[in-house]
């Protein structure tokens, strides 16, 4: 029989939080490029477009924080975190404020009368992705979170896949690389015509090696603050000692990722090539970008990255994301403004502006309030062990990943 290892507690890492607002930030860039028109108007519209890379890092983020805690009992031969707790949790940071922003744009921003019962119901369930045409106005961000949630489901079954073997991290590690499998064999299917770029680009299969690097690093990150990690894992916290030569090469990453290997900009779909072409450039930027804020010691730039402000509006990155393109919508509306006009600059200063204060009014009325409630001590009943058992260990991730979907 297995005991338990007594190891030190994984930090909670509160720099990723700046990941969070980076993301938000550059989503909300993204959409308003696209509906002032830069993107497909300005030559340096190329750097607008591929903003869009804040998706991976989203998923890569999430990849790493929800499955750390699974690593972490592994390696410390303890009880993995309790299912029932997880999808209850996710559920809880993940629904409210989605269902409110639903609610919200089926019913304002319908222009030929009340959303049918179908819309509601595919938003509702996160279910408008696998036909083609379902995403309504103010909701085309939500491919994304819907692509998330597949991801939420499948993950414990994953991580019993990965570690209910006990804890060995190389092999755990070499387990992620079918994550990358996956995504190969979709993106020859969508090459060979068997699958629909403009459809199925959207589903979980094509963004697996995204969710299986966040578990990679997850992987090394337990491994490496255990002291179980093989010597050569070392040099992933030597590159967490140089975050401006990681962020640099991201850079030089992003300005390939502009140019048209990566497809066309605006709405055309990309064919399976340039697709693939951008699946490996976001995920090399978002690994680059998460590498010095997880290894390597605390440095000054992870302590400004996960300050007190930072920290806060990565609590409301999660609502940003769901409110900025109502609040987009609003401002051309109010305005009276003909779509693909306007200053960026102007409309993205109060999109973002806009997003904070209704994801703050979302968040300290809505969303904490019921997470509050839902996670109150209650009291535990027989033959609950191995919830109580995991669940310092799932507090601490999962109320970290609160606002990590996107």
């Amino acid at each position: 029989m297995s005991l338990a290892v007594q190891i030190p507690p994984l930090p909670r890492l509160a720099a990723l939080d700046g990941v969070r607002v980076l993301g938000a930030s550059a989503v909300i860039g993204q959409h308003v490029g696209f509906i002032t028109g830069v993107i497909t108007r300005e030559s340096w519209g190329g750097w607008i477009a591929m903003m869009d890379f804040a998706v991976a890092l989203f998923f890569v983020l999430s990849g790493f924080l929800l499955f750390r805690p699974y690593a972490k009992a592994a390696a410390s031969a303890a009880p993995r975190p309790g299912v029932r707790r997880y999808y209850w949790r996710r559920a809880l940071r993940i629904l409210p404020a989605y269902w409110l922003v639903v609610a919200v744009c089926l019913t304002v921003l319908r222009e030929d009368g009340p959303a049918p019962l179908g819309d509601w119901v595919r938003h509702l369930t996160l279910t408008q992705i696998y036909e083609i045409g379902q995403i309504r106005r103010g909701l085309g961000q939500t491919w994304s979170l819907a692509t998330e949630v597949a991801f939420y489901l499948l993950l414990p079954l994953v991580a019993v896949a990965l570690t209910g073997r006990g804890w060995r991290p190389a092999r755990t590690l070499a387990a992620t690389g079918i994550g990358l499998l996956i995504t190969i064999g979709w993106l020859v299917a969508m090459g060979a015509g068997a699958l629909d770029t403009g459809l199925h680009i959207m589903w979980l299969p094509s963004y697996a090696a995204w969710f299986a690097a966040g578990m990679a690093l997850a992987t090394a990150h337990v491994a490496l603050r255990t002291g179980t990690a093989p010597r050569a894992w070392g040099i992933l916290d030597r590159l967490g000692c140089a975050p401006l030569a990681c962020w640099s090469i991201a850079v030089g990453l992003l300005a390939v990722a502009t140019t048209p290997v990566t497809g066309p900009r605006g709405l055309v779909a990309p064919t399976a090539g340039e697709f693939a072409a951008q699946l490996g450039l976001y995920l090399a930027v978002a690994v680059l970008v998460m590498i010095p804020l997880i290894f390597g010691p605390t440095t000054r730039t992870s302590t400004l990255v996960g300050s007190a402000p930072v920290r806060w509006f990565g609590t409301l990155s999660y609502g940003m994301f769901l409110w900025h393109p109502f609040v987009l919508d609003m401002i051309y509306r109010v305005e009276g403004r003909a779509y693909f006009t306007g200053n960026p600059v102007r409309i993205y200063l109060m999109t973002w502006t806009g997003a904070v204060v209704f994801a703050a009014v979302s968040y300290y009325l809505l969303e904490r309030p019921l997470m509050r409630w839902g996670t109150s001590p209650r009291r535990p009943r027989a033959g609950s062990t191995t919830d109580r058992a995991g669940r310092a260990t799932e507090n601490q991730s999962v109320v970290a990943a609160a606002s990590a979907a996107s």
